[in-house]
């Protein structure tokens, strides 16, 4: 049985499950960041997260595969024990939060991401592998409350100055690496169930198109006018999950 969702819930989904498996395929790499925020405007922020984590499981796969052999190995090991950490203080917090609490977080986490995403400083050094376990341990947290682990990842791996190919395999392993961390404690939580995972099938084709069109994307469209459309739209949807929680 699927979830009683609106028609304009179901076209948030599948827009948003899209725009995350085109992240997923190397094209504006982190804009899978506005997924649950979006997806939260029209269900539980809760579910929404809950939904997506099967689908970004399967997009994993995709992407791991067409990536796999050109990462930065060493730094996706530095980055596993902060992805446990980051996860089990998300487990903790969102257990005991409300939904308009969680809608709170998202909103802060999707304006904060969005002002990175704008204002993000180019390092003019490499910084030190010590900022692995830190930048870590924040991205398994806001990735567990919303998906959204590329940006604290972001501020670590790009002042280390890999090769494009490099840094996108890097992020697609270790994205992989804290999802199938997170899938246990979604079950125990309950945000992962027979429901859900019922939705998550029905929109695995929506994945695979998304990652596959991010492959043919990166080198054929204009990144920085998406990038620029993003950023206003997490701006949008940032103000409004605030403004949801707190009236």
């Amino acid at each position: 049985m699927l979830p009683e969702y609106s028609p304009i819930a179901w076209l948030l989904i599948v827009f948003s499950v899209y725009l995350t498996g085109v992240s997923k395929g190397g094209f504006a790499g982190g804009f899978g960041t506005l997924s649950v925020p979006l997806m939260a405007l029209a269900i539980s922020p809760t579910h929404a997260a809950g939904l997506l984590l099967p689908l970004l499981l399967v997009m994993d796969v995709f992407a791991v595969k067409a990536w796999w052999g050109k990462q930065a190995t060493a730094e996706v090991w530095r980055f596993v024990p902060g992805l446990f950490v980051g996860v089990g203080v998300g487990t903790v917090l969102f257990g005991s939060l409300s939904e308009q609490g969680v809608r709170l977080v998202l909103g802060v986490i999707t304006l904060l991401f969005a002002a990175y995403m704008l204002l993000k400083p180019v390092a003019r050094k490499p910084i030190s592998t010590r900022w692995a376990l830190p930048a870590a341990s924040v991205c398994g947290f806001t990735s567990f409350m919303a998906h959204s682990g590329a940006p604290p990842i972001n501020v670590y791996l790009l002042p280390r100055k890999y090769p494009k190919k490099t840094f996108i395999a890097t992020c697609a392993v270790s994205f992989a690496v804290v999802n199938v961390i997170k899938l246990g404690p979604y079950i125990w939580l309950g945000e992962v169930n027979v429901t859900s995972a019922w939705a998550s099938l029905l929109l695995v084709p929506i994945a695979w198109i998304g990652v596959r069109s991010g492959l043919w994307l990166q080198s054929r469209v204009n990144e920085t006018l998406f990038f620029r459309l993003v950023i206003l739209a997490m701006f949008v949807v940032g103000f409004n999950l605030m403004w949801q929680a707190l009236t």
